[in-house]
């Protein structure tokens, strides 16, 4: 098994879902722990870390949009600011494992966090700090799997990690389907034309046009951001050849 990293340079897109746990709501700190344990783990191969985390935990803009007839433009800036909640818990579990961490917000409030500035970004990354990305693109109507493709392309990554529930890309839904399969590697056209809601089609379009690969995998599995960085079979690869 290797032990070098195959990327030197990644962006990591966590759902806010992914930070519940066993609860129903908010942050659970045993899963923020479990994250930044292996996010140190990856920052000690060397590898250059830039995270972007949802608000689903915490508020859906379209969802609350859909469901109670709020203004979406409304919905979803509350939305990015669940984000920042988010980040800022993430920022406390690295920093208390030791990793040196910055929150950069695109919605800017400088009392908690310092406004995304993409050079000085990068100057954060290289100098081996990772950099939280919160409040998404700071506009409505752009989920986080786009802000996340977004910072992805802007700071220079090699990959774009999505750590979600489920392990992987599957032809349809596993959790309607028992009969869905898991596709190991699938092209980028593949998933806009058969409209596999992994990710939404415009993060997909952005990564298709930059050449950027994506890797979906299970977050709750041990060690698979880390498996995921040295290039290991993990989920499922979303590239221009949909091979790995």
């Amino acid at each position: 098994m290797t032990t070098q990293p195959r990327y030197s340079r990644i962006l990591l897109k966590l759902s806010g879902e992914a930070l519940l746990g066993d609860q129903q709501y908010g942050v659970d700190p045993k899963v923020v722990a479990f994250i930044a344990e292996q996010v140190r783990s990856v920052r000690a191969l060397g590898v250059e870390v830039g995270i972007v985390v949802g608000g689903g935990n915490i508020f859906r803009g379209l969802a609350a949009s859909n469901a109670t007839g709020m203004e979406r433009a409304t919905a979803d800036h509350i939305g990015m600011l669940a984000t920042v909640m988010n980040g800022l818990a993430i920022q406390d579990g690295l920093e208390r494992a030791g990793v040196e961490t910055r929150v950069m917000t695109a919605i800017e409030m400088n009392e908690v966090a310092e406004p995304y500035i993409r050079r000085r970004a990068i100057r954060h990354i290289e100098k081996g700090r990772v950099v939280v990305f919160v409040a998404g693109t700071g506009n409505p109507y752009f989920t986080t799997d786009t802000a996340a493709a977004l910072r992805a392309v802007e700071i220079g990554a090699q990959v774009m990690l999505k750590a979600t529930k489920v392990d992987g890309v599957y032809d349809k839904d596993p959790k309607v389907h028992a009969d869905a399969v898991r596709i190991p590697s699938i092209s980028y056209g593949r998933v806009l034309v058969d409209g596999l809601k992994v990710l939404d089609a415009a993060a997909v379009s952005l990564c298709m046009e930059n050449d950027l690969p994506i890797v979906v995998f299970d977050l709750d599995a041990h060690e698979n951001i880390l498996r995921a960085v040295k290039g290991e079979e993990v989920g499922t690869i979303i590239s221009k050849e949909g091979t790995r």
